[in-house]
C-alpha cells in the first residue's frame, strides 16, 4: 500500500477514539500486550518518562521533550492526538517519523491486526515503542491517551511518572466524581518509580498520597515545590517568566524564562517540567538551567506543537485553543479576558459524546457565536450546539464548515475585535 493508503486502512479498519468514540476504548491492556509481544516488547528497550492529567499533558510532555533534546539526548516524543498529519504521533528529536515507516509497519504486521483485532489507538502505541526501540532512543516522552489504568501507554515502566492535574472530562469512561477520575489517573503510579503531581488539589490529594504510598513510590507536588510568575503580559502573551524554587536548604537563584508556548496555563505546566527535570537530575541526567532556557524558548520549533493559544491571524486578531473540558475553557476564558479587543467573534464546535453544558454555561453572552460541526463522525451538528447555546443565552449563526465559521467571524469583525476559535481539539485541526 501506498502511505495514503495505509492511512486509509488504518482509519477504516481499526476503531478510532477521536472518529467514533467510546466503543474504540478498549478496558484492558490485552491487545497492546500482545502486540507488544509481537514486536518482541519495544516497550521495555528504552527509558521514558509518563506523562497524564485531565490538562495540560500535552504541553507539558512537548516542553519536557524540548528540553532533554536540547540537553542532547535523543528524545522520542509520542502524543495524541493528531492536528494535522497522523506522524505528529510520533516523533524523534522533534522530528515525525517517515512515511515509509508507517507503510512498512503495517504491512509487516498487518496479519497481526487481523488476529489480534488491536484499536487504532492500540495499534499507534505499540508502532511508537517499536520506532523508539529500532532508533535507538535515549528516553522517550509517553503521553497517556485516556485515563491512565486501561490506557494502552500503561505497559511501560518509566524512570518517572507525571500527572499533571485532574478536572471534569470522560466521565462516561472514567467516572464521575473527581476522585474517581483521579484514581483512573493515578494507574500509572507503580512500584518504586517517583511520581510528581503538577497541582495540589485539595479534593484528590489523598488519592495520589495514597496510591504512591502503597507503591513506595516518592511523590512530589510541582506546585507547592515551584512558584513561576509572568514578569509581563501582553494580549495574554507571556514574556519573561521568573521561576523560583520553595522548599530547597541549598538556596537557588531565580530562573529567567521566555516561553514560546504563550497563554497563562503554562506557567501551570512549567512548574511540572521544572520539577521532572528535579527529578531526572537525580537519575543522572546532564540538564543545566540553560538548556532549559533554550529549550522553553523554542519548544513549537524543537516539537511541532500548534494549537495552544496560537495566533493565526493579527488583522483581525485571530487565536486558536485545545482547551475543551470546564478546565480547559476555564483558563481560555482568562487569556481571553487579558485580550484588549472591543468585541469578541466566537467560534466553537463540539462533539457528540460528552455534555457540553458546563462549558457552554460558562461562555461570555456578549459575544457573538458562529456554530459549526468538526468534521468527524463524533462531530455534535452545529444546530445541535445552537439550540443547547441559546437556552443559556448564547446567540449566533450556523455554518457547513470550521472553516466558513472562521471566515465569517474574520470578516465581521472590526479592526480592533478578537476571533477566537476553539470548543474541540478536531476544531483547532481544521484551522491551523
Amino acid at each position: 500500500m501506498t502511505y495514503t493508503e495505509t492511512l486509509d486502512y488504518l482509519y477504516t479498519q481499526l476503531p478510532m477514539f477521536t472518529r467514533v468514540g467510546t466503543s474504540a476504548f478498549k478496558k484492558d491492556l490485552t491487545n497492546t500486550l500482545a502486540l507488544c509481544e509481537k514486536l518482541n516488547n519495544p516497550q521495555h528497550k528504552f527509558k521514558s518518562v509518563h506523562v497524564g492529567g485531565t490538562n495540560g499533558k500535552g504541553s507539558t510532555s512537548h516542553m519536557l521533550a524540548a528540553v532533554l533534546q536540547t540537553a542532547g539526548y535523543k528524545t522520542g516524543l509520542y502524543t495524541s492526538p493528531h492536528l494535522k498529519d497522523f506522524r505528529e504521533r510520533i516523533r524523534i528529536n522533534g522530528q515525525m517519523i517517515s512515511e515509509q515507516e508507517v507503510v512498512d509497519f503495517v504491512a509487516l504486521h498487518q496479519q497481526d491486526f487481523e488476529n489480534i483485532e488491536p484499536s487504532f489507538f492500540e495499534m499507534t502505541v505499540a508502532m511508537a515503542f517499536d520506532a523508539f526501540a529500532r532508533h535507538e532512543v535515549d528516553i522517550a516522552i509517553i503521553e497517556v491517551g485516556l485515563g491512565g489504568r486501561l490506557d494502552s501507554t500503561n505497559v511501560i515502566t518509566p524512570l518517572l511518572s507525571i500527572i499533571t492535574n485532574i478536572g471534569w472530562d470522560h466521565m462516561n469512561l472514567l467516572g464521575n466524581t473527581l476522585s474517581e477520575i483521579a484514581g483512573e489517573k493515578a494507574g500509572i503510579i507503580k512500584p518504586g518509580i517517583p511520581v510528581i503531581i503538577g497541582e495540589y488539589q485539595p479534593e484528590v490529594a489523598p488519592i495520589f498520597l495514597g496510591k504512591a504510598a502503597k507503591e513506595n513510590a516518592a511523590l512530589v507536588f510541582a506546585s507547592e515545590e515551584w512558584n513561576v510568575e509572568a514578569l509581563e503580559l501582553n494580549n495574554a502573551q507571556l514574556l519573561p517568566i521568573t521561576a523560583t524554587h520553595n522548599p530547597n536548604p541549598i538556596p537557588r537563584s531565580p530562573l529567567l524564562l521566555n516561553l514560546d508556548l504563550t497563554g497563562t496555563y503554562q506557567l501551570k505546566n512549567v512548574k511540572t517540567v521544572l520539577a521532572a527535570v528535579d527529578e531526572l537530575r537525580t537519575q543522572a541526567f546532564d540538564i543545566t538551567d540553560e538548556h532549559m532556557a533554550q529549550a522553553l524558548a523554542r519548544v513549537q520549533l524543537l516539537t511541532g506543537l500548534q494549537g495552544r493559544w496560537q495566533t493565526l491571524s493579527t488583522h483581525p486578531l485571530t487565536i486558536c485553543d485545545t482547551g475543551h473540558n470546564p478546565d480547559g475553557m476555564e483558563e481560555v476564558l482568562k487569556n481571553i479576558a487579558a485580550v484588549d479587543y472591543t468585541h469578541l467573534h466566537f467560534v466553537i464546535g463540539m462533539v457528540n459524546d460528552k455534555d457540553i453544558t458546563k462549558v457552554l454555561s460558562m461562555l461570555p453572552k456578549n459575544a457573538t457565536y458562529y456554530f459549526c460541526k468538526p468534521d468527524i463522525p463524533r462531530g455534535l451538528e452545529a444546530q445541535s450546539i445552537q439550540q443547547q447555546a441559546a437556552a443559556l443565552h448564547l446567540y449566533g449563526q450556523t455554518y457547513p464548515s470550521v472553516k466558513t465559521a472562521l471566515n465569517a467571524a474574520q470578516h465581521q469583525a472590526e479592526p480592533k475585535d478578537l476571533v477566537f476559535a476553539g470548543g474541540s481539539t478536531f476544531v483547532v485541526a481544521e484551522i491551523v
